[in-house]
């Protein structure tokens, strides 16, 4: 009897440490207004407050919740246009404030606007034209502009795309800093060689620097066997155009990542061995930003043995298949680290594999919207451009991302294992490690996939385990060596929430907005880890 005191005072003190050291979850109250079809995106943490944009039936309007995620305000943006369909919303944050990006179409013409929000969300200032295209004669669906910033978001760029000329499409981009001011506007004709080039991911380097990748596949939604960095200094009229070596090997899924720290530009992608083939391996080439030279060209095979700890059911040589690169993350010294997830569709029973999906890629869309003017990648996310999936959709849009119309048949949207590889500075593979969960919906994609957190020491994994009929949110923390760990528990998860964790989105250094539905409402829950 003496032994079992301490001993229980022991399992109390564990079990108490344990709790403390769980994850915080606060609600928000489900509103009336809220319904399922809500359209969102989450601003962002200013000064105290969480602000949220809410769209439904083309009302808008923005959303402000304390710490503790009680509504504060509703605050309707009386700035929008009343007579005229927002083509596009899209939000960046800083500590103090955020803009407000937006465009519209108004008779013959579209606007590329901007406003400053402060933390209780209303504007401060006037709205700011940051750019306008007239004489569109005819009604635009998708938007013309597409915003981007620098990753210390001292630079700004707003900027469309004319395709009329297949051989020469013209880039027209208007820079600005911190404050709105003007940095520069220029038109730049961009070369279009082979019959199936197109233009594929933009970024804008903190020293104001556009890059972006030319492309060409083999035919149309096909692999990629040609690609050329194309970088715009501030202050030129022109791209500096280098190819980058593709040796005997096909593309697919390419990404460009801007290394700041250590000025250099990632380009990596999957690649296949045989034209429309498996999956081989991972293509990866560094360029220097200084000395305009490459520093690493390389590739690397997938073992046997890590296709066996990726794959689902079928065959090990198809193990990647269904696989999509969604996160690139820099480190340090110059090595990275790549995320992918295997994601695809069926319908009626079919599987559609990488080549039924826009050029093989589930994050941007290289055919132009439109007849004149259109955005290379349109469904490019200002805050998480690497959150999609193969069917599209649009960003943080509940009732929006349904995917492709197949028809009236159910479509069956799966997102399985997570692969994580790390590389070290001179491109040598140093580990690599599997993040095992099998998710699927029926004609919406929204509770499946994953969500991060970085919270420095290490990287969060949030995502849903599905048992039975519901949807527990479970959360894989990861250290820098790779090392997967599953975190206690999150509280609170049996009050009937079904979170939405790939549409979180980090608000501080541990913590997260994530949203979820709530007896058919959409609500918001702020998580502490």
């Amino acid at each position: 009897m003496k032994k079992t005191l301490p001993l229980f005072l022991m399992g109390m003190f564990l079990l108490l440490l344990d709790s403390a050291r769980a994850q915080q979850i606060v609600f928000s109250a489900p509103e009336k207004e809220d319904a399922r079809n809500l359209s969102f995106e989450i601003i962002g943490k200013i000064e105290g407050n969480v602000l949220v944009h809410k769209e439904s039936r083309d009302i808008h309007h923005i959303a402000v919740y304390d710490m503790e995620m009680n509504l504060r305000d509703k605050v309707k943006p009386d700035y929008l246009p009343e007579r005229s369909r927002i083509l596009s919303t899209d939000f960046l944050t800083y500590n103090n404030f955020a803009y407000f990006f937006y465009q519209y179409q108004q008779k013959n013409t579209v606007y590329a606007m901007a406003v400053k929000l402060g933390s209780d969300g209303k504007k401060i200032g006037d709205p700011v034209v940051l750019d306008t295209t007239s004489n569109v004669n005819y009604t635009v669906n998708n938007k013309i502009y597409t915003f981007i910033n620098s990753e210390d978001k001292q630079r700004i760029v707003a900027f469309k795309i004319s395709t009329r000329n297949d051989k020469e499409h013209v880039i027209i981009a208007a820079m600005f800093d911190k404050a709105l001011s003007p940095v520069e506007k220029v038109r730049v004709a961009v070369s279009m060689p082979e019959k199936n080039d197109f233009l594929g991911e933009f970024g804008v380097s903190n020293d104001g620097s556009i890059v972006c990748l030319r492309q060409s596949g083999t035919s149309q939604n096909d692999n990629i066997n040609k690609i050329s960095l194309l970088v715009k200094p501030v202050g030129s009229i022109n791209f500096t155009e280098n190819q980058l070596k593709v040796n005997k090997i096909y593309l697919d899924d390419t990404r460009i990542k801007i290394d700041n720290l250590n000025k250099h530009y990632l380009v990596t992608s999957f690649f296949s061995k045989i034209r429309r083939g498996n999956v081989d391996g991972l293509y990866y080439t560094l360029w220097d930003m200084a000395e305009n030279k490459e520093l690493l060209n390389a590739t690397t095979l997938f073992t046997d043995e890590y296709r066996a700890d990726v794959r689902g059911d079928g065959p090990l040589k198809t193990a990647f298949n269904d696989f999509y690169l969604k996160n690139l993350i820099l480190r340090k010294d110059g090595g990275f680290m790549i995320v992918a997830e295997s994601a695809y569709v069926t319908n009626r029973g079919n599987t559609l594999n990488r080549w039924d999906y826009m050029n093989g890629s589930p994050f941007f869309n290289p055919m132009y919207g439109g007849a004149y003017y259109g955005s290379p990648y349109n469904y490019y996310s200002f805050n998480n451009p690497m959150g999609l999936y193969p069917w599209g959709g649009g960003f943080n849009s509940f009732g929006m991302m349904s995917g492709r119309n197949m028809g009236s048949n159910v479509n069956r949207y799966y997102a399985d294992n997570v692969a994580i590889i790390s590389f070290e500075p001179g491109g040598k593979m140093e580990w690599s490690n599997v993040i095992r969960k099998s998710q699927y919906d029926d004609n919406t994609d929204n509770f499946i996939g994953y969500g991060l957190v970085n919270s420095g020491d290490q990287i969060h994994f949030l995502f849903n385990i599905q048992d039975k009929r519901s949807n527990l949110l479970t959360d894989q923390s990861m250290s820098p060596v790779g090392q997967i760990d599953r975190t206690p528990t999150l509280k609170n998860l049996d009050r009937g929430y079904d979170f939405m964790p790939r549409h979180a989105r980090q608000v501080g250094a541990r913590q997260a907005i994530v949203p979820c539905i709530y007896r058919g409402y959409t609500c918001f829950a702020k998580i502490d880890f």
